[in-house]
């Protein structure tokens, strides 16, 4: 891994930082995550799927030469899988070889010299929350805690604590503090309401949906292959579907994908055949399909059409 960098002295440093990384954000994000390294605090941001929430802390840990540590969360997610837990098919060899060796008349000396030893660092599994914990030399690594609302209240109980003091204790080790806590981005889908208690250990952030000049910028930042008519189209037609009131609007991840995928068929520009086939790629449930792939998406594709020829014509003028 590079060596680490120091975190940015500004927000236009912090928006260059992401830029130089690909990653086009606005100014109030770039603000909010400048105050979250400045002030050492974990870092919530909400939003629909596919806004980039989870790009953030990728972009971050890259761009910074941190290493990345993401805990993926989902519904049953505890302890054991994000802190820690006990190898215990070892511990048991290692229980078995001691008996073999002293024939189990060790007494109780080397009963509680045999707990202490398979209670030991070594056969102890590290899980993403304490790997941030502990860290490496050098610098703090970047926490990505991914889609949180997919969890339960106990595990946000005890995800506050950890947040509050950077420390976990285990009972056969003790307590593990961190040297330097780690930079900690949360992100959420907002599947469900986040505890208050939990968000006020962060700072928050909305991520929308971008604006079509961003989005336009990210495009060509992310598939430069694109043309410019058929990238002016992608944007214009996808920002058209985020206003039609679907079930799953289509986010800059699918953007993205789309234009992918007509750059692999070689199109230059939309028409409606060539919308239909690859619809798939940009929507993901049957009934926005069908709406789109009945009037509505021709009606779409008309307006982007005359649309992007009047504001080229004006342009012209």
């Amino acid at each position: 891994m590079q060596d680490a960098r120091p975190i940015p002295d500004s927000i236009d440093d912090t928006l260059s930082l992401l830029s130089s990384a690909g990653y086009v954000a606005d100014r109030a994000l770039a603000t909010v995550l400048y105050l979250s390294l400045k002030m050492g605090r974990p870092l919530f941001l909400e939003g629909e799927a596919g806004v980039g929430k989870t790009e953030i802390a990728k972009v971050l840990a890259s761009s910074l030469g941190r290493k990345l540590i993401r805990l993926q969360c989902y519904e049953g997610l505890d302890v054991n899988s994000a802190v820690y837990e006990w190898n215990y098919a070892a511990q048991m060899v290692e229980i078995r070889m001691r008996e073999a060796v002293d024939g189990g008349k060790g007494g109780e000396a080397a009963r509680a010299e045999l707990q202490k030893g398979v209670y030991s660092d070594r056969f102890l599994i590290r899980r993403p929350l304490l790997q941030a914990l502990e860290g490496e030399a050098g610098a703090a690594p970047v926490l990505l805690i991914d889609e949180l609302d997919r969890t339960d209240e106990a595990f946000e109980a005890f995800l506050l604590e950890i947040l509050s003091d950077f420390q976990v204790t285990i009972p056969e080790l003790g307590t593990i503090r961190a040297k330097e806590p780690p930079i900690v981005i949360i992100t959420t889908n907002r599947t469900r309401e986040i505890h208050d208690a939990l968000k006020r250990r962060c700072l928050y952030h909305w991520v929308d949906y971008p604006d079509a000049t961003r989005e336009m910028a990210i495009l060509k930042a992310k598939v430069p292959a694109a043309g410019e008519e058929l990238s002016r189209e992608i944007v214009a037609y996808v920002q058209k579907l985020r206003g039609l009131d679907l079930f799953k609007n289509p986010g800059v991840a699918e953007t993205l994908d789309w234009a992918s995928a007509l750059i692999e068929l070689d199109k230059l520009a939309l028409d409606p055949q060539t919308v239909s086939d690859t619809i798939g790629v940009l929507l993901k449930y049957q009934d926005d399909i069908a709406r789109i792939a009945s009037s509505d998406g021709k009606k779409v594709l008309d307006e982007v059409k005359s649309e992007l020829r009047a504001a080229a014509v004006a342009q012209g003028n």
